[in-house]
């Protein structure tokens, strides 16, 4: 199953809803791409969901 803005990680909760969307996003890809036992997998998708946001912003 994956996270959606209604479903996702508690990790998740206190991200901007910019910023989580796209960390489901990230989340959602590295499933795909199988990385559903990876421990630090909800971590690296807020990591780099952030990254991306603070470019955005410039």
């Amino acid at each position: 199953m994956e996270w959606t803005m209604e479903y996702f990680p508690l990790e998740m909760d206190d991200l901007q809803p910019k910023v989580r969307q796209k960390a489901i996003e990230i989340a959602n890809k590295l499933i795909r791409d199988g990385r559903q036992s990876d421990p630090h997998l909800i971590r690296q998708a807020i990591a780099q969901a952030e990254e991306w946001f603070l470019n955005l912003e410039g």
